[in-house]
């Protein structure tokens, strides 16, 4: 392994010692005091079992009984095929002996149904509603093995954070696949942006919209939720090659087959999720999110996830690596190119050649498929013989979209830490040129989106300047995504103007070419203690990748004096089912702390 990729897995590996032998030390001893199904009454196998066919009662309780925790519905695209799964599943273990139940459902909203609404709230708090979910559904204890079936974003963190709540457990992701390609990327955001320019009216933004997502299956685009699945795969969380196999193709219906065989061959083994979620998985995650481009959520997602198992990671760790990794694929929107062409370009094994070749992954790890990474650079292939894992050869079949190491995109992976008297963010510039990497500019200070797309419309942003929008961070609304922003900044981007975005809310994978600090802490509403809510328009905003800085040219002694804002918008919190979420507003860590809830800090402690 490379040197300086060995120093940070040791730094973090200390930094996180005793957290660690804490939560090894929990799932230790709820693997000896409640051993499942071994510790429950007649009764409470009775109540396990009541609904159960005659041929699953005369094995439970004696058979490895397998849990299901499934995030199915058919709002999200990605997860509709989920909803024929557990049969599929069930049958599957039948014939090896086991049954399998569906332990719980967990709730799984889409974030490209709420982008702009106000369910958008509370996207980033259902991560935490999710990992509770996954919890109650295995606290029957009556399961030997877990089946997560999830995808898109907050949810396989989700699930995933759940899971490691009983870590004892050996545990399997199996993904569902992407939906065919459909319009491309590049021909849908120029539709939106001639949209947001009153170019073209909102019958043909529908059909641009209907032709990109169009058939179930995961959107084609490098977001947050194909982030997960490139992320679970490299972990060995999931089957190699299985995250961009497309749904009901008797490849994918395979790879279901063989997960369920692998889970119980894991079982019988004694090989629980705790010992395949460690700090070198964690950073092994986050070295291929780098090099792939991914989702700036996992800044926060996986952060929480780690903090769950007990380690501890920082945003100087994304930013470290992502000096030592270099940008290895082109994928929207870092390029122009879907994950079905990334998948056929090679996909994760030549992915995983690559970063093993150049020694950016340890491989003292443990995984679905055993020890090490190396059964991770195999693709899997169907025959008439069966499923088999075969290695590739060549390399990249398209180095438009997939490259290696010796010809990156670039050197870095393009994840950015900002900082300065503005506070504290993620700068993703994958997809930015280096041209527009360094802005100085005026502020124009907004307190919500659509007041920035009323200002946009009326024609009011025709000048250079850094865009503010303040009060988005998890402590004032939950942190929504702002992607009804993009298509006018890119608009201004186009027209030759010098244009970022400064904001405490968050961009997430379809953050794009417009330059922008997200996530930025301490949040506006924190009131005097945050400098964005004491920026006002016309300060000098400098924001520079290649520095890190981020700053406004204020004296300290002008900031003391200012008073600080208040957030205009606190009633909306209160309405559409916003208010349940108080809690969590209330008790939400700092972004780079996770954003997670005190519940889940106290577990990670």
């Amino acid at each position: 392994m490379d040197r300086e990729i060995e120093r940070i897995h040791q730094r973090v590996a200390e930094r996180s010692r005793a957290s660690r032998e804490a939560y090894l030390k929990r799932m230790q001893w709820q693997r000896d005091a409640h051993p499942p199904q071994q510790s429950l009454s007649c009764g409470n196998l009775a109540h396990a079992v009541a609904a159960s066919s005659d041929l699953d009662k005369a094995q439970l309780g004696r058979a490895t009984n397998l849990g299901i925790v499934t995030a199915y519905n058919d709002v999200l695209s990605a997860h509709q095929p989920y909803g024929d799964y557990p049969p599929k599943l069930r049958e599957m273990a039948r014939r090896n002996g086991a049954t399998t139940q569906v332990a719980g459902g967990v709730p799984a909203m889409c974030d490209g149904v709420t982008q702009g609404q106000p369910g958008m709230d509370l996207s980033l708090f259902s991560r935490d509603v999710i990992a509770m979910s996954t919890a109650i559904s295995l606290s029957h204890n009556v399961f030997d093995g877990v089946m997560c079936l999830g995808i898109c974003d907050k949810i396989v963190p989700g699930l995933l954070m759940g899971a490691l709540a009983f870590g004892h457990l050996p545990t399997i992701f199996i993904p569902s696949g992407p939906m065919p390609s459909g319009l491309s990327n590049k021909e849908k955001h120029a539709v939106r942006q001639e949209y947001a320019a009153g170019k073209v009216d909102e019958s043909v933004l529908m059909e641009a919209e209907q032709a990109s997502y169009h058939s179930p299956g995961t959107c084609t685009f490098y977001g947050t939720a194909n982030s997960n699945q490139l992320l679970l795969e490299v972990m060995g969380l999931q089957l190699p090659g299985s995250a961009f196999v497309p749904p009901g193709s008797p490849l994918r219906d395979a790879l279901t087959d063989c997960a369920v065989t692998k889970l119980l061959a894991n079982v019988a083994d004694s090989r629980p999720l705790c010992e395949m979620v460690t700090s070198a998985a964690i950073l092994n995650a986050i070295v291929a999110l780098l090099a792939t481009g991914g989702s700036t959520n996992h800044t926060m997602h996986w952060v929480a996830i780690a903090r769950v198992a007990g380690i501890q990671i920082d945003w100087e760790d994304f930013a470290d690596l992502s000096r030592l990794v270099p940008l290895l694929v082109r994928m929207y929107p870092n390029g122009q190119s879907d994950v079905n062409e990334f998948h056929n370009a090679g996909g994760t094994s030549v992915l995983m050649q690559t970063l093993l070749h150049r020694g950016l992954l340890n491989e003292q790890v443990e995984t679905v498929m055993g020890s090490g990474l190396d059964a991770y650079q195999d693709q899997p292939v169907l025959s008439e013989q069966g499923l088999t894992f075969q290695r590739p050869v060549g390399g990249t079949r398209n180095p438009d979209v997939l490259r290696n190491a010796a010809n990156p995109f670039e050197e870095s992976g393009g994840l950015v830490l900002v900082q300065g008297n503005l506070g504290r963010g993620i700068m993703k510039v994958s997809a930015v040129d280096v041209a527009h990497r360094k802005v100085q500019a005026p502020a124009r200070i907004f307190d919500d989106q659509e007041s920035v797309v009323r200002a946009f419309k009326a024609g009011e942003l025709n000048e250079d300047c850094v865009v503010v929008v303040r009060f988005q961070g998890p402590r004032a609304n939950g942190m929504p995504e702002l992607h009804k922003l993009t298509p006018c900044l890119g608009v201004m981007q186009d027209r030759g103007l010098a244009v970022a975005l400064v904001t405490d809310g968050r961009m997430s994978g379809a953050s794009g070419k417009i330059p922008a600090a997200i996530q930025v802490y301490p949040e506006a509403y924190d009131g005097e203690e945050s400098p964005l809510a004491r920026i006002q328009d016309g300060d000098m905003v400098y924001l520079d990748a290649a520095a890190g800085e981020l700053r406004v040219d204020v004296s300290p002694e002008v900031f003391r004096k200012r008073s600080a804002a208040a957030w205009p918008n606190a009633a909306q919190q209160q309405t559409l089912g916003r208010d349940l979420f108080a809690g969590f507003r209330r008790q939400v860590s700092v972004p780079e702390a996770g954003a997670i809830s005190l519940g889940m800090i106290e577990c990670a402690e």
